[in-house]
């Protein structure tokens, strides 16, 4: 069954969450995971793509758009194809995408500006109905 884990950030910062999905996606991609990171829009995509270049000084994260890569090892998607990835899915959308079933793991990041608590809590409401491990994990400040 998928395991849902969520994030808890204090920061009301949005992009905070950019940060953490990168170390996310590094983690993963380095324990040969296949991550999907499902974007809400082109420009949150536009600036994950940028911090996945620059979030650490001494690493790189290979990764590419979905459409322009759909085996990239670490995909940045928008819409509903997340092609054949099934690891993890690292959700920054406000919403739960409809294909979260086919992936072994998902990771939902929250911070502190209320519209992305607001949706945080109805999606661990989404997923607590319907009966998935859930998990949460406090982080300290960036």
């Amino acid at each position: 069954m998928t395991r849902v884990d969520f994030y808890i950030l204090p920061s009301g910062d949005p992009d905070a969450r950019l940060t953490v999905a990168c170390r996310l996606a590094e983690k993963a991609w380095r324990q040969g995971m296949r991550v999907y990171l499902h974007c809400q829009d082109a420009p949150q995509r536009e600036r994950l793509d940028a911090c996945l270049w620059s979030f650490k000084g001494e690493a790189f994260v290979p990764h590419d758009a979905r459409e322009t890569d759909a085996e990239a090892q670490v995909a940045l998607g928008l819409g509903d194809d997340p092609g054949s990835h099934n690891d993890l899915l690292i959700n920054l959308a406000l919403t739960v995408p409809g294909f979260y079933e086919r992936f072994a793991r998902i990771a939902e990041l929250v911070v502190e500006e209320p519209s992305i608590r607001q949706a945080a809590r109805e999606n661990f409401r989404f997923y607590r109905e319907r009966g998935y491990p859930l998990q949460d994990h406090r982080l300290p400040r960036l």
